[in-house]
Parts: C-alpha cells; structure tokens; sequence
C-alpha cells in the first residue's frame, strides 16, 4: 500500500490541499493529514477580484488532521505533499515539520509541493540548488533560499515536483503521480 502525507494547518488553500487529497485516495493511495495539532483546520480560498493588486482570502473547508505534526513517523510513507496557502507561513516555524521535510529529501522521496510551499522549504534548507516553481510572487524568496524560480506548471527537479498555483493542479498532480509510482516500482 502506498501511503502518502499532507502537512498543512489553518488556512492552508482549499483547493491545493482538498485536489491532493482527493487525487491521492482516487489512485487508491493511503493518505493522512498532518496539521500543528491534531484538530479541525480551517482552510481558505484564495482568489482574484478585479482591480485588487493580490489574491483575496475567504474561509473555505474545515478539515480534521489525522494527526500532529510531533506524532508523524515519517518513515511510513512513500510520498510528501505541502500545499500551499498561509500555511506555509507558520507551519514552517514547528521544529517537527522541518524533521519531516528532511527525512523526505534525505531519502530522495518524492515530494509535492506548490504556490506558497517553497516558503516551508526554505526554512527547511532543503532549496538551495533546487529548481522550484511557486507562486510567482515568491521569486525572490526562493533565490534568497539558494533555489532557482521556474514559472512553470509541472517542474520537475529529481524528487521535488512543484507548480505555482491550484490552477495549475491537472499538470503538477500528472507528474507527481508518474513519479511516485515510479519510485515504489523500485
């Protein structure tokens, strides 16, 4: 059985955290979400109004973690999802998302992430020399990481999948599925 963790929290992005979700148990994967604490998340939404300089943000789903971060073994899974949002702004602070995002590239596992996610990652210190997309508001921040910012849909850099944005989901979850049923084929 495959098994495949979300790490996320409140106000992680509706889409970017439901899509994964959902496409992971679709493909017949195990999937757990991972949060701060175990608890009902609040997600958002995030999108554009005319004549705004940014994304909006409303409330969108609530969604029970299974469990915390601190309780996560990350040897049980095959794969790491990190959805984006403002999520990303806070989980990357809890000393044990940042075990898990390294034990993930320590071990060449395959690793999804996009939009604000490479924000996590930095924190991490698991960017530098990597090629990322994310939200392109966040070039500067992934070069500050020692990463190289990619505009793309789907890019792929060894085991770390990436993409900008939920709209690009259809392309991002395409190659992170290839990829991960690569690596178990092994």
């Amino acid at each position: 059985m495959v098994r495949v963790l979300i790490l996320t929290g409140d106000a992680g992005e509706s889409l970017e955290v439901m899509y994964p979700l959902q496409r992971m148990k679709e493909e017949g994967f195990e999937v757990d979400v991972a949060a701060p604490e175990k608890k009902k998340i609040q997600l958002v939404v995030h999108d554009f109004e005319e004549g705004f300089d940014t994304y909006t943000e409303k409330p969108g789903y609530k969604l029970q973690a299974d469990l915390a971060f601190k309780d996560v073994d990350p040897s049980k899974y095959d794969a790491l999802i990190i959805p984006g949002g403002r999520a990303p702004e806070y989980i990357r602070n809890d000393k044990d998302f940042i075990r898990i995002v390294k034990y993930f590239f320590e071990k060449h596992s395959p690793v999804a992430e996009l939009c604000h996610a490479p924000l996590a990652l930095a924190a991490a210190g698991v960017l530098k020399g990597r090629t990322t997309a994310a939200y392109p508001a966040l070039a500067p921040d992934v070069a500050i990481a020692g990463g190289q910012f990619v505009d793309g849909a789907a890019v792929i850099d060894g085991n770390l999948v990436s993409a900008r944005a939920w709209p690009d989901h259809p392309e991002w979850m395409r190659a992170f599925i290839k990829l991960l049923k690569e690596k178990v084929k092994k």
